[in-house]
This record gives C-alpha cells, sequence and structure tokens, in this order.
C-alpha cells in the first residue's frame, strides 16, 4: 500500500471515529426536545434532617476563608448543619483554616478541622474519612472554588422526594466568565456538558454523574454503593455509575446553580484536562464491565458507553490534525478525486456539535448569538488540547497511576484581579509536550499556507482552527515562564 493510501485510510478512520461521536449531538438534541417540559418531582417542604457538609481542601490559602464564610451563611439550622473542613493541605492554609474554624466554633457552628498523615486516595480518601465520622443523612460537598448560595440545602434537600434518590446535583455558575477569551471559552464548553448533557441524560432516563462538587449526596447511597475508591482521578464519575447501577435515583437541577472559578491560566486548565480526561478512561475501564453485566436496558447500556468513552476522540482529533497538513498535497497531486468529495459527509459531525452548543447557549442566556460566536474558537481549543488529553487517554488506557494533580485557584472573579503575584502559579511546571504544542502550530501554520496556495477554501477553516489552536495552548502555556520571571525579579 502506497503511503498516500496510507494516510488517507487513517484520515478516514479518524473522521469516521468523531463523526460517530459527534453525531451523538444530534441525539441528545432530539432528547432534548422531546423532554424538555418534563420537571422533577419535588417536595414543598422538607423536614430538617441532619446534613453534613464537607469542604475537600489541598493547598487553597487563597480561596478557603471565602468558601468557609459562604457555607456558614447557608440558611439552615445550625444544630442541623455539621461542617467538615478536609484538610490534606501542606502550606499556610492549615494555618488559615484553624483560624476560621476556631472562629465558627465560637459563633455556635458545628464545624471541625479534619487532617490526614498521608494523601492516599487523594480527594476520595478525605471524603472516605470523613464519612466515617459524618453526622448527617445527606452529604453536601463544595470544592474550595465554589460558593454555594445562601438557599442550597433548601433549594436540594426537596428533591430527595422518596428513599431511593441518592444524590442531588446542581448546575455550575461561572464566577469568572467575562474575565478572559480563556474564560468565556471554558464557560461555553461547561455549558454544554450541563445545560445539555446532564439535563437531557436526567429527564430521558440514563445515567448522569456527580460532578465532584455543587451536589448533595444521602450517606446511605455512598454506603450501599461501596464508598469513595481512590483507583481512578474521577472518584465522582465512578460512585455515580456504581450507586445507579445500584438502583439509586439521581436528579440534576438545571435551573438552580452554584456559583464556581473557572482556572484563568492555561496550565492550570490543561491539568484539569487532563485529569478528567484520564480519569474518565480510568472509570470507563472499571465501570463498562459492570454495565454490560448488569441487567439495565441495552438502550441504557449503549448510552452509558457513549458517555464513558467520548474521551477516546482526542488522539483522533490529534491524527486528524497532523494529517491534515500532507492531504493538502495529496490531493493536489494525486488521482483522489473520488476520496476527497466522500469526506464532504465528515462535516455533520462539526453541525452536530455546533447545534449542541448552540442549544446549550439558547436554553439558559438572552445573549446566546453572542455567546455562540465563540464556537469556533472552542473547537480551535478543542484541537489545541487534542495532545495533552491525548496523552491522558493513553495513560489511562496503559493504567500509568498518577497523582491527583489539584487545579490552582487564584481568586480571580474580576478584570481586575491577577495571577501574576499567586504563589501557586510558581509550582505550575511547563510540560515537555508544550513545546511539541508549538512545533505542531508551525506544521499546521504550513497547512494553513497550503490551503491558500492550492485554493482550497473548503479545507481552510479547519486549517486555520488547528494552527490557532496549537499556537494558542502553547503560546498561553509558555507565558507561564514569563509570568515566573516577574515573580522573581
Amino acid at each position: 500500500m502506497a503511503i498516500d493510501e496510507i494516510i488517507l485510510f487513517a484520515y478516514i478512520f479518524s473522521l469516521t471515529i468523531l463523526l460517530f461521536f459527534g453525531s451523538h449531538g444530534f441525539i441528545m438534541i432530539y432528547y432534548h426536545q422531546k423532554y424538555r417540559r418534563k420537571s422533577h418531582i419535588a417536595k414543598e417542604s422538607i423536614p430538617e434532617e441532619m446534613v453534613t457538609i464537607q469542604l475537600p481542601l489541598y493547598n487553597e490559602v487563597y480561596v478557603v476563608e471565602r468558601l468557609i464564610n459562604a457555607v456558614c451563611q447557608i440558611d439552615y439550622p445550625k444544630d442541623k448543619m455539621e461542617i467538615q473542613v478536609l484538610d490534606d493541605s501542606t502550606d499556610e492554609t492549615v494555618d488559615v483554616v484553624a483560624r476560621l474554624v476556631k472562629q465558627k466554633q465560637e459563633e455556635g457552628f458545628d464545624i471541625k478541622h479534619i487532617r490526614r498523615s498521608n494523601r492516599e486516595g487523594f480527594k476520595a480518601g478525605a471524603l472516605k474519612e470523613g464519612l466515617k465520622t459524618a453526622k448527617g443523612k445527606y452529604i453536601a460537598i463544595f470544592d474550595a472554588d465554589f460558593i454555594p448560595k445562601r438557599d442550597f440545602l433548601k433549594n436540594t434537600l426537596r428533591y430527595f422526594y422518596d428513599d431511593k434518590v441518592g444524590m442531588v446535583q446542581t448546575r455550575w455558575e461561572h464566577l469568572n466568565e467575562d474575565y478572559s477569551l480563556l474564560t468565556k471559552i471554558q464557560a461555553l464548553a461547561l455549558d454544554g456538558h450541563f445545560v445539555i448533557e446532564q439535563t437531557v441524560r436526567n429527564k430521558a432516563g440514563f445515567f448522569i454523574n456527580f460532578n465532584g462538587t455543587g451536589g448533595v449526596w444521602r450517606k446511605d447511597c455512598i454506603e450501599d454503593a461501596g464508598n469513595w475508591e481512590g483507583d481512578t482521578l474521577t472518584e465522582d464519575l465512578d460512585l455515580s455509575y456504581r450507586a445507579q447501577l445500584k438502583g439509586w435515583k439521581f436528579v440534576f437541577l438545571r435551573d438552580f446553580t452554584t456559583p464556581a472559578e473557572l482556572p484563568a491560566e492555561m496550565n492550570a486548565l490543561k491539568a484539569q484536562q487532563f485529569r478528567w480526561t484520564k480519569g474518565a478512561i480510568e472509570t470507563a475501564k472499571k465501570i463498562l464491565p459492570l454495565v454490560w453485566k448488569s441487567n439495565i436496558p441495552l438502550k441504557l447500556k449503549i448510552h452509558s458507553t457513549f458517555h464513558l468513552t467520548n474521551n477516546i476522540v482526542f488522539p483522533f482529533i490529534l491524527l486528524a490534525g497532523i494529517l491534515n497538513v500532507p492531504l493538502i498535497f495529496i490531493k493536489n497531486a494525486g488521482p483522489y478525486w473520488s476520496f476527497f468529495n466522500i469526506m464532504a459527509v465528515f462535516v455533520i459531525a462539526f453541525i452536530g456539535s455546533f447545534l449542541f452548543y448552540m442549544f446549550s447557549q439558547k436554553d439558559v442566556h438572552p445573549d446566546w448569538r453572542k455567546r455562540i460566536a465563540l464556537f469556533p474558537l472552542f473547537m480551535a481549543g478543542s484541537m489545541g488540547l487534542a495532545l495533552n488529553n491525548t496523552r491522558a487517554v493513553i495513560e489511562g488506557l496503559l493504567n500509568r497511576k498518577s497523582e491527583f494533580v489539584r487545579t490552582p485557584k487564584f481568586r480571580v472573579e474580576s478584570k481586575k484581579d491577577t495571577v501574576i503575584k499567586n504563589k501557586y502559579l510558581k509550582n505550575i511546571k511547563i510540560q515537555a509536550s508544550t513545546y511539541v504544542e508549538l512545533i505542531l502550530a508551525i506544521y499546521c501554520l504550513i497547512g494553513v499556507i497550503a490551503s491558500i496556495y492550492f485554493m482550497e477554501i473548503a479545507a481552510l477553516p479547519f486549517q486555520l482552527m488547528f494552527f490557532t489552536g496549537f499556537a494558542s495552548v502553547s503560546i498561553l502555556s509558555l507565558r507561564q515562564a514569563f509570568l515566573k520571571k516577574r515573580q522573581i525579579n
């Protein structure tokens, strides 16, 4: 087989995988329209049951006071609310937490500062440790970058309408969405997950996942499902599936939100994306055999497979980006016109993705037209993160274990805030893959130039998105080194 044919075959195979997963957007939109008027059952009033609020922390000196103050302002009887600060920190966060806990105890709050001798199991280990002594019938969990609203408990506990409801999840709201173009694009991506994926899956009867924070569990559900386990980097996704396979019901609240801070720096975002991607692959390997051995309906098994494996697209996005460049020359030098005419069908995947995110913006934002205009940049960003996330997929498939790398919190809420003086900035390492991303940007620029030279107008937008994605991801990552120097000087 000639090298041209190998490249064509690999490219078509990659696009077929992307079409397969991209077209799933049409299915989600179908269910979105079908169940848009369906609402959840809720109690008009709630019995004031004991609630334990868990706050897992690891070196969160900039945001921990904001979090604890917000939790203590939740509108709920003090004698029915226990707060566990699960503090695995190794820096001055420990002292800040100790001071705050003492202050809140003096104000009458049942709040405890829980420390461990090691980080075994990372976040899952901390949550499990806290659960041993938790007094609550319900367990609410907030990461350090979240700010729960005063009516959080009263709005979520209403949805535990029967004894089989095991978890209620709220939609994430973005505190610093307007801080930069980077945070705006992240908000667009997360809205797609929360407004469409979580909402549609929940209403259509498919499995959903606890998003790690901003939700409430029934304690019995956690224990019945086998408790928190630290063998994957997405302990929330893992426990969610184990619980639902045991017959527990989940509820997702699209219209009640919990504000959170988005990563304002590229390396922080890449670390978060790496953890989410690798953890999802680890969870898929662990959970899918249980899904297919269970007696749940076939439709639910198929959808769960889509849900747990969709991160497998990243290696194929990367491969498509690499092959895009030689294909320009192959098309204009070889007898493969019929193949390239057929390839037009793969635009369907792009259309499916666009409609998916358009509906997510239209459903919750009056200015959705302005927001969806960022879709090409979002796609470019997804392409630019393909190398980072491909590494995560490969490590997950090869069972390479790694540390739970927290996403640094900067307490960046408005444009006047800055990350430059943040002490955690210097702990973020520039990965060697960043330089590969820069090389890929230069490489994709050749594709842009070739598309213009050969007047391949249809190919030009995709060549530009790959170039823009790799260039922006690598340059924003390398900017970290410049900021470090400014800190030192």
